[in-house]
């Protein structure tokens, strides 16, 4: 992700929404790079354990449907993605998409693209991340979204650029493990129209 993250051509001060962004430490990635970053997440034992583990002191406050922590530039919003409005994004230049459409079911996913792309400010770009591999062969997330799929449910919404496709079974051991036969991520690079 690092390496494509200057394709978005940000200002240092834009807002990044992370969705289902967990504990991830993208987050503190994007903040050092001198954005203010927006994450959803449901669990609010995943949000504390977040703020603890990087030793952030968040203020929490209610957010409409959210209960909000904010901490140094880092905002989480926990609760329910699919009850985000326009409001809640509002402020958003770009999205890192990591983690969340692969951790979803092929049933959800296209109302959750719907969803987000419903939301965001219509200049938003969106750096989207995918893994690739027989499905057979592992039924829990991150689940494979292929090319195609990327096509299928953003073309309408958004020019869809392949950045890169690499070939990452050899460096990730837990999935060659786990059996997968190969394994491949793409980076994309979406712009709404």
């Amino acid at each position: 992700m690092r390496q494509y993250w200057q394709e978005l051509h940000l200002a240092p001060d834009s807002e990044v929404f992370v969705p289902l962004c967990g504990k991830s430490r993208d987050m503190l990635w994007l903040r050092e790079q001198k954005h203010s970053v927006l994450g959803v997440e449901l669990s609010a034992i995943a949000v504390q354990a977040f703020f603890e583990e990087n030793r952030l002191s968040p203020h929490r406050m209610i957010s409409g449907k959210f209960d909000r922590y904010d901490a140094n530039f880092i905002s989480t919003l926990c609760g329910n993605f699919f009850d985000l409005s326009k409001n809640d994004l509002a402020k958003v230049s770009a999205v890192c998409d990591r983690a969340s459409l692969v951790a979803l079911p092929p049933e959800i996913r296209k109302r959750y693209v719907f969803h987000l792309l419903s939301i965001l400010p219509p200049t938003t770009k969106i750096l989207l991340i995918t893994f690739d591999y027989p499905q057979a062969e592992m039924s829990v997330p991150p689940f494979a979204v292929s090319s195609d799929e990327v096509e299928v449910l953003y073309q309408e919404y958004a020019e869809v650029r392949l950045l890169a496709r690499l070939n990452v079974l050899a460096q990730n051991q837990r999935y060659r493990e786990r059996g997968l036969s190969q394994l491949h991520e793409s980076i994309f690079l979406l712009t709404l129209h």
